[in-house]
């Protein structure tokens, strides 16, 4: 903006970067001064600021790789709040999300998030270009959550959700046979990277191991908690059916004694044994099986 000498821009930007993995989200947020674009931050120089990060990693080897995973997740942040500018085109946002390595990246949450800020921004990207922008998303690096979110985000492209999916099932599978949880993880060379060393020491492979296994374990607990919910309603459901039967079979005892009760009295009244019938003979059998009503005894009249 004050037409500074090409070699001082070069020299401040290299000083930048070189403390990258040390800055805030406040302080890379720089406006952009260019009428060339119409962008509200500066994208490019976000790009070439991590672009010089990543190379001094790689040629000089300087700093270890935790420098890099705070870079990653720098980028991230950043790339949601630029996401929201509808003047950000898709090679530029694509370009800087390229830029960090996919290993620095110790989960794709952030990125995700930023990529469904981008497509809820810009509703008038094309089936292609929502398909290579998904691709930039690995579903075996999305935390539970950020899963469901992509299973139910109908921004998405049909193949990245089932791709999420997929990979939800596969870390299922792996959790019911811990035996196979490190044989389906693939290693840097299976994903076209480069060679850990020229990132990460062996302590930086460490920690990230242990935020992995950190992240399974955490994974397995909130399983155990879902099962423990789930067996408490199914032990309150039984005990909502114990107690209904045992009143149905109250109430079935109760009725049957009422029953009984008044079959008794339909036997009673059926024998002629009521008020009215009180007091007067039954009929006798004669021989030959006609009843025959005792003849009154006579009078004498003596």
């Amino acid at each position: 903006m004050v037409n500074t000498d090409r070699n001082y821009l070069q020299e401040v930007e290299k000083r930048v970067a070189w403390r990258l993995d040390q800055a805030t989200m406040k302080e890379i947020m720089i406006p952009c001064f260019s009428h060339v674009t119409g962008t509200l931050l500066d994208v490019e120089l976000m790009v070439r600021l991590v672009k010089r990060f990543v190379d001094n990693i790689n040629v000089e080897g300087l700093r270890s790789g935790v420098g890099l995973f705070k870079v990653a997740k720098l980028v991230d942040a950043y790339l949601a709040e630029a996401a929201v500018d509808s003047e950000l085109k898709l090679p530029e946002f694509m370009e800087l999300a390229g830029a960090v390595p996919a290993q620095a990246r110790a989960t794709d949450d952030g990125l995700y998030r930023a990529i469904d800020t981008y497509l809820k921004t810009h509703v008038n990207l094309t089936k292609e270009e929502r398909k290579s922008l998904c691709k930039l998303i690995d579903s075996q690096k999305l935390s539970i959550e950020a899963s469901l979110h992509a299973a139910q985000n109908e921004r998405l492209p049909v193949r990245s959700v089932i791709q999420v999916l997929v990979s939800e099932q596969a870390k299922l599978h792996s959790h019911i046979n811990p035996s196979q949880s490190f044989t389906n993880i693939k290693s840097p060379n299976r994903l076209g990277m480069d060679p850990p060393d020229r990132y990460h020491s062996s302590r930086d492979m460490m920690t990230f191991q242990q935020m992995e296994i950190k992240r399974l374990k955490e994974h397995v607990n909130k399983l155990e908690r879902q099962c423990q919910m789930m067996q408490s309603q199914i032990d309150k459901l039984l005990e909502k059916k114990k107690g209904f039967f045992s009143w149905r079979k109250l109430a079935t005892s109760t009725t049957l004694g009422a029953m009984s009760v008044e079959v008794a009295d339909e036997k009673v009244e059926g024998k002629g044994y009521d008020s009215g019938s009180i007091g007067k003979q039954t009929p006798v059998k004669g021989k030959h099986g006609r009843s025959k009503t005792p003849k009154p005894w006579r009078q004498s009249t003596s």
